[in-house]
């Protein structure tokens, strides 16, 4: 090791000050762990508080040449900020700058910010941006999902993370500071600069700042809930409501899902927190008590019993517009399925970032998904070939004590999200012990370190991902998890290895992502 990198973290600190860099080995060990697994712990850790510090920081890096990781809410799973190599972490999450311009609609926000604190800043003034969040909001940061691609809550209506951008702010691997949009006006102004950098998970610069356009929120909302016997009608009827765009969200989830994580909510307190939340999310006291009589006169049976449901959230100007878009989706979901209990599309409705609990599984099992997102001509053929996957692997998941369950949500009328949960038994790392708390951990059952079943949902997850590839799947959060590079075509391969050699040429950004 040269004495430029073993005097780094003493550079690094001279120059951020010793509260924006970390050397303890309690926090290497948590920032060298994500939701799934463990990379190499880091030289250090820095995190900087402003645009300013992460150039310093980066150029000292480079000037060193150690390569730089960025993380953001840390919600991961796709190996984005794990890397088995000599590096230095950077810690995103302290840029939280957020600067609202309600005339020209658009917010500036620091990458650190989560999308549960910008709904929080905007939710006031009546606006919103239209995408607005993973589910994990509450931790997820926008610098991250901007890296990461990422769909939710907007999605039905305005697409994926990547689609509700103006601009983004970079720090290349030089410390040069890049703004890829010219005016907030429009995005597209010539070639679209600010594509190049949604879902490059950080192999072309660290992101410092994001600015999204706003809409205003609309003011009125119903939910409803849909059962399906096969998988075949269910991915009929929710492909035919995306192409006609009605809803602002949909997601959906099989048996296992909905007797497992959801079931695992219905609890006492967890009811109590959904009314909560419904009457404090209703307009008024008495359509929330409307919608909380509906919810209890239709029972949860049905939605445990489903083989397929689905969970529809529709948003209009007014009373009419909502009513208008919902019959029409009752009308699709009904020819093939039946209406159940709306209580989980009313929940997610009501409290769209949840705590994170569902990082660990129902029993407290290790967790990581995968997905593929498939054209709606292949979507089923692969889901029949997971099914067959699954059936030759039965006798192997048993002895192991490993489980799936799968969740899907449209993506426009082209495309079918298939999001497949792995569940097996085995010891808490660093990041669950310090996500979940030891209050929430004390409720749960624990279990012993378990080497074999792990082993073995690794290879399960790098098959399934084969299999995906196999049916020809794209992916968010490519990470070092999905193949990318080698499905390019040749001109697309020359142009992205072209990019990053230009930007990086000592290739120290996060090397490995993408395949680069």
């Amino acid at each position: 090791m040269g004495d430029d990198i073993i005097g780094l973290p003493q550079a690094l600190t001279r120059a951020l000050g010793a509260a924006q860099v970390m050397t303890g080995a309690d926090r290497l060990a948590f920032f060298a762990h994500d939701v799934f697994t463990g990379g190499a712990e880091a030289l250090c850790v820095v995190r900087p508080t402003d645009i300013a510090g992460v150039q310093a920081a980066v150029r000292l890096c480079a000037q060193a040449g150690v390569a730089m990781v960025p993380r953001g809410g840390g919600a991961s799973y796709s190996d984005g900020y794990l890397i088995d190599r000599q590096h230095v972490l950077f810690d995103l999450s302290a840029l939280q700058d957020i600067e609202i311009n309600e005339r020209d609609g658009f917010v500036r926000v620091g990458a650190g910010v989560t999308w549960a604190a910008l709904k929080a800043a905007l939710d006031p003034l009546g606006l919103r941006t239209p995408f607005w969040g993973p589910f994990s909001g509450i931790a997820a940061t926008i610098g991250g999902s901007v890296s990461q691609n990422t769909i939710s809550h907007g999605s039905g209506a305005h697409g994926i993370s990547a689609q509700s951008l103006l601009g983004i702010e970079v720090v290349l691997a030089d410390g040069t500071s890049m703004n890829t949009g010219v005016t907030t006006g429009t995005r597209h102004y010539g070639p679209d600069l600010t594509g190049m950098f949604t879902g490059d998970c950080g192999a072309l610069g660290l992101k410092v700042a994001v600015t999204l356009p706003l809409i205003a929120a609309r003011p009125a909302f119903d939910t409803a809930s849909f059962a399906f016997a096969d998988f075949a009608s269910y991915h009929r009827s929710v492909s035919a409501i995306a192409r006609e765009g009605l809803d602002e969200e949909h997601f959906s989830i099989d048996q296992a899902l909905s007797q497992g994580q959801i079931a695992r909510s219905e609890g006492t307190a967890a009811k109590v927190n959904i009314a909560r939340n419904v009457l404090r999310a209703a307009p008024n006291v008495a359509s929330g008590l409307l919608q909380l009589g509906k919810m209890a006169l239709a029972g949860e049976a049905e939605m445990r019993e489903a083989r397929y449901s689905c969970h529809v959230i529709v948003e209009g100007v007014d009373k009419a517009d909502v009513a208008a878009r919902l019959g029409r989706i009752r009308s699709i979901m009904t020819a093939e399925g039946q209406e159940i209990a709306n209580t989980a599309a009313a929940f997610v409705r009501s409290m769209p970032f949840a705590p994170l609990f569902n990082i660990l599984g129902p029993k407290g099992e290790r967790w990581v998904p995968l997905h593929g997102i498939f054209p709606h001509s292949a979507a089923d053929a692969f889901h029949a070939a997971f099914t067959a996957f699954i059936a030759e692997q039965q006798a192997e998941m048993d002895r192991h004590g490993v489980w799936t369950g799968t969740m899907f949500s449209s993506i426009g009328g082209h495309g079918l999200l298939y999001e497949i949960a792995i569940y097996w038994p085995d010891t808490l790392t660093p990041y669950h012990r310090e996500i979940l708390g030891a209050d929430y951990l004390a409720g749960i059952p624990s279990y012993p370190d378990n080497p074999a079943a792990r082993a073995y949902a690794h290879r399960f997850k790098a098959e399934l991902v084969a299999l995906m590839q196999a049916h020809g799947s794209a992916h968010f959060q490519i990470g070092r998890a999905y193949p990318y590079l080698e499905r390019l075509d040749p001109a697309a391969r020359a142009l992205i290895t072209a990019t990053k050699a230009a930007l990086d040429p000592q290739n120290l950004m996060n090397p490995g992502v993408l395949g680069l």
